[in-house]
């Protein structure tokens, strides 16, 4: 915060403080000519009398004390511009002191399950509810507290997977995260390529479609497409291409979401969490969810 900002703070808080104080002071002052305490104003309206009864004494004094924790407050706290009071308290040495009590406590109980690989401790229970919290936690926005995803967002609970299921797969994707790319085929294709492709893509997985269109859309699919996803449509876990051939959707199946995913393109990102859970929780967090492959 540049000197003028800190100091156009300070004064408008301190002013402000200054000001409430005079306030109540200018309030309270016995006034000449006023009525007597208990006496009647000579206000009135309805019937109703005003009359001269200041605020209980008690009342008056929390107003004082509240200004008086006012600059208590300012004079510990970081609360006036640059100011960073005198304790020094920020809310990241805050975080990062709570941090370091945590992985104190319970870093050693991560760090003993984390000696088993990662298949053997998908099938110990403690691990298994220490893994759900963690899931619940850190995954469950986007795959849902079932982990059974969304729209964009992978089912972890069943055994299709675009970077592969093996324990060490999903541990890497947990993570290094991924970054998925399916680049946009609606200018080379055309309109009628794009409905040609999509439905030879649904014929893959038995569906029933033009056979005419899907006999016009195999050569586009074999120049366009088999790259990645096979000639047989079972795709490539190396490059996180989908397996077209199971009829599992991760941006939907029905004829106009595959429409637009071969015109428009799609992309995904999962975010890396290893700097952020540590390796010994990422490996707890991957056994749980190596362990929804058997439910």
């Amino acid at each position: 915060m540049s000197s003028f900002w800190h100091w156009y703070v300070v004064l408008l808080t301190l002013l402000n403080i200054f000001a409430c104080f005079w306030l109540v002071r200018w309030a309270t002052r016995k006034r000449s000519g006023e009525a007597a305490e208990g006496n009647v104003t000579g206000h009135s309206w309805d019937g109703l009398q005003e009359y001269n009864n200041p605020l209980p004494r008690w009342w008056l004094w929390l107003f004082y004390i509240t200004i008086i924790f006012a600059l208590i407050y300012i004079a510990l706290y970081p609360t006036l511009g640059n100011w960073a009071g005198a304790y020094g308290w920020t809310s990241t040495g805050q975080y990062q002191e709570e941090m370091q009590e945590a992985d104190a406590k319970y870093g050693p109980i991560f760090a003993n399950l984390a000696k088993q690989d990662v298949a053997t401790l998908s099938q110990d229970s403690t691990a298994g509810q220490i893994g759900q919290r963690l899931f619940l936690n850190y995954c469950a926005t986007c795959h849902g507290s079932d982990a059974g995803g969304a729209v964009g967002f992978p089912n972890l609970a069943d055994k299709d997977w675009l970077y592969g299921g093996t324990p060490e797969a999903i541990k890497t994707s947990i993570m290094n995260g991924r970054v998925g790319a399916m680049p946009p085929w609606g200018a080379a294709l055309g309109e009628q390529g794009v409905d040609e492709v999509a439905a030879y893509v649904m014929s893959l997985s038995g569906r029933d479609v033009d056979a005419a269109k899907a006999s016009a859309g195999k050569g586009k699919y074999n120049m366009m497409c088999i790259a990645c996803h096979s000639a047989d449509g079972s795709g490539n876990t190396a490059l996180g291409a989908p397996n077209l051939a199971d009829n599992v959707w991760l941006y939907g199946g029905s004829p106009g979401a595959i429409k637009a995913s071969i015109r428009d393109g799609r992309n995904g990102v999962m975010p890396a969490h290893k700097e952020f859970l540590g390796e010994d929780k990422v490996h707890v967090l991957a056994a749980y969810i190596y362990s929804l492959q058997d439910k």
